[in-house]
């Protein structure tokens, strides 16, 4: 029985109310086309792009834009040599590319948190998942030991903490992508009494200066900030393994990719 680009992006959108304002579209791509193979990842890199073509995959899910903006504004891109040759890397593929970015984040729980706590083994942790943060009581570990924790469970090499990194801590909150600003971490650490959030990314001005004054003031706060694609590819993999379940006739991937950012 065929399956459609349209059918699993049904399946994707099931039971969700219409996020306003929306990202997510399927751009390029015709709903009734047939999918011959699926990729999931954190973004529909050139190099995503081309493995795809690679694994005969035809239908590309990406959590994030494919034109290096949340909107995927492509305003001013017109003439970049970048831009021209991933335009026409595509065009010419016959690949659809499905941005799932609001649609998964309103699951419940959030759909990309639930794959970093799973790729962590911390879901029993858990003691309740709130729209934009997971509050979790994990056994006690320093700083130092639960970031490299982190970089072994996620395979990333390097992540940055703020803090004091030989205290102790069990009440960690937990939030993905561009989660990491004050206005979504600071209040947490009075409200939850963590010793320590996790995030993706966030202005380096606002939360980790709230660090640096809690540090002099000689409170055991922390910050730990694992990257934006580091804290959210384990939700794209976790929806490659979903898809394989439910149409096990289509082959699917998780395609990694490397940190974008090098240790010099």
């Amino acid at each position: 029985m065929t399956l459609t680009f349209g059918e699993v992006i049904r399946h994707l959108e099931a039971g969700i109310p219409e996020p306003h304002n929306t990202v997510d579209k399927l751009e390029p791509g015709a709903p009734e086309t047939e999918v011959l193979g699926i990729v999931t990842a954190f973004s529909a890199s050139h190099e995503v792009i081309e493995q795809a073509l690679t694994l005969g995959a035809n239908l590309i899910i990406t959590h994030e834009g494919v034109y290096y903006s949340h909107q995927d504004r492509r305003e001013g891109l017109e003439n970049d040599s970048v831009f021209r040759q991933k335009s026409a890397l595509i065009a010419g593929s016959g690949i659809g590319i499905y941005r799932f970015h609001d649609y998964v984040h309103r699951y419940t729980p959030d759909g990309i948190m639930e794959g970093l706590l799973r790729e962590l083994e911390w879901e029993p942790y858990v003691e309740r998942n709130l729209p934009h943060v997971s509050i979790l009581s994990i056994p006690g570990m320093t700083v130092s030991e639960i970031a490299g924790y982190l970089k072994s469970k996620l395979h990333i090499p390097y992540i940055r903490a703020a803090g004091n990194l030989s205290a102790r801590c069990s009440r960690v909150g937990v939030l993905v992508g561009y989660r990491g600003g004050g206005a979504s971490t600071i209040p947490l650490y009075e409200q939850e009494s963590l010793d320590l959030v996790i995030a993706g990314e966030g202005p380096e001005w606002e939360t980790p200066e709230y660090i640096r004054d809690a540090l002099r003031q000689g409170r055991d706060r922390a910050l730990i900030m694992l990257g934006h694609a580091e804290s959210e590819a384990p939700g794209m993999k976790l929806l490659a393994e979903r898809l394989a379940l439910r149409y096990p006739g289509v082959p699917v991937h998780f395609i990694p990719v490397q940190p974008v950012f090098h240790m010099v």
